[in-house]
C-alpha cells in the first residue's frame, strides 16, 4: 500500500460537524439525507429519459448521461460517510477508507470537469459547425470523448492520492472536515517533502480547472459570436437556449469551486470552511439535474412522458 510502511498513524479522526452545537445535527442529517435521495432520484430519472427515449439518443444527451453518473459516484464517495457522522459519536476512519474515499471524490470530481468540458465543446461544435456536426460528433468520437474524461479522471485522482499518502502522518490525527480532503491531511504530515506535495497536488488541481475553464469560456466565446451573427431573434433564442442548462450548471459548478478555494483560511474560519465545503459536495449535485431538467424544455417534456407512461 502507498507509503503504510512509513507512517505510523492507522486511523484518522474527521472533526467535521462535530464542532458544531449538538441540537442542530439532527437538522443537518435530515436536510443531507433529503438533498442525497433527491440527487440520486434526480441523475437516475435523467438518465431513465435519455435511455428510454429514442428522440434524445444524441451526443449531448449521452454526455448528460456520464454526467449523471459521474455525479451519482460523486456524491456516494462522500455523503453516506457524512450522514453517518452526523449520528454516531465515533468519528474515525481508517489510513485505507481515508485513501480510497480521496480517490473517488478526485476521480468523479474532475471527471465531472471534464465532461462538462466536452459537453462545452459539444454546443460549439452545434452551433459553430452544424453541417460538420455528425461528421465529428459520430458515436465513436463520442464514446472516445467520454472514456478520455473517466481516463482523466482517474489519473487525476490516483496522482492526488499516491502524492499525499506517500506522505509519512506521524502524529496528530484529526482531519479538521467532514471528508478525507487535501489541505487539512497536508496540515497532519510530518517531513521535508510536505511542502513540495502541496505545490505538485495544488498545481495538478489547478492546472486542471483552469485549463478546462478556459475550453469552456473558449467555447462560449465562438458560440457567441456566432448567435449574435444569426439574423432572426427567434434563430438567436433558439440557439442559445440549447446552452442555457450548460453554461447554468457550469456557472454554479465553477463559482461554488472558486469561493471555496479562494476564500481565507484559518482555525478561526472552521465552522464557515465546513458549511462552505457542503456547498460543492452536497449542492451543486443536488443543483444540477434541477436546472438540467427545467431549463431543457426537450428534457423536461420528455421526463413527463416516461413519468406518465411509467404511471398507466
Amino acid at each position: 500500500t502507498l507509503g503504510r510502511n512509513h507512517s505510523s498513524v492507522s486511523e484518522f479522526i474527521l472533526v467535521g460537524f462535530s464542532t458544531f452545537p449538538r441540537h442542530l445535527l439532527p437538522a443537518f442529517f435530515l436536510l443531507f439525507l433529503l438533498m442525497y435521495l433527491f440527487t440520486l432520484l434526480g441523475n437516475l430519472l435523467i438518465m431513465t429519459t435519455v435511455w428510454s427515449e429514442r428522440s434524445l439518443h444524441t451526443p449531448m444527451y449521452l454526455f448528460l448521461c456520464a454526467l449523471s453518473t459521474s455525479e451519482i459516484l460523486y456524491t456516494l464517495a462522500i455523503t453516506p460517510r457524512l450522514l453517518a457522522d452526523l449520528l454516531s459519536t465515533r468519528h474515525t476512519i481508517t489510513w485505507a477508507a481515508c485513501a480510497s474515499q480521496m480517490f473517488f471524490s478526485f476521480t468523479f470530481g474532475f471527471t465531472h470537469s471534464f465532461l462538462l468540458t466536452v459537453m462545452g465543446y459539444d454546443r460549439y461544435v452545434a452551433i459553430c459547425h452544424p453541417l460538420r456536426y455528425n461528421v465529428l460528433m459520430s458515436p465513436r468520437g463520442c464514446a472516445c470523448l467520454v472514456a478520455w474524461s473517466w481516463v482523466g479522471g482517474s489519473v487525476t485522482g490516483l496522482v492526488v492520492t499516491t502524492a499525499v499518502f506517500h506522505l509519512t502522518f506521524c502524529g496528530p490525527n484529526e482531519i479538521h472536515h467532514f471528508l478525507c480532503h487535501v489541505p487539512p491531511l497536508l496540515k497532519l504530515a510530518c517531513g521535508t517533502d510536505v511542502p513540495a506535495v502541496a505545490k505538485g497536488v495544488g498545481l495538478v488541481c489547478i492546472m486542471a480547472l483552469l485549463g478546462c475553464c478556459l475550453l469552456i469560456l473558449l467555447s462560449y466565446a465562438f458560440i457567441v459570436a456566432t448567435i449574435l451573427r444569426i439574423p432572426s431573434a427567434e434563430g438567436r433564442h433558439k440557439a442559445f437556449s440549447t446552452c442555457a442548462s450548460h453554461l447554468t450548471v457550469v456557472i454554479v459548478h465553477y463559482g461554488f469551486a472558486s469561493v471555496v478555494y479562494l476564500k481565507p483560511k484559518g482555525p478561526q474560519y472552521l465552522e464557515r470552511d465546513t458549511l462552505m465545503a457542503i456547498t460543492y459536495t452536497v449542492l451543486t449535485p443536488f443543483l444540477s439535474p434541477i436546472i438540467f431538467s427545467l431549463r431543457n424544455k426537450e428534457l423536461k417534456t420528455a421526463m413527463t412522458k416516461t413519468f406518465l407512461r411509467k404511471l398507466h
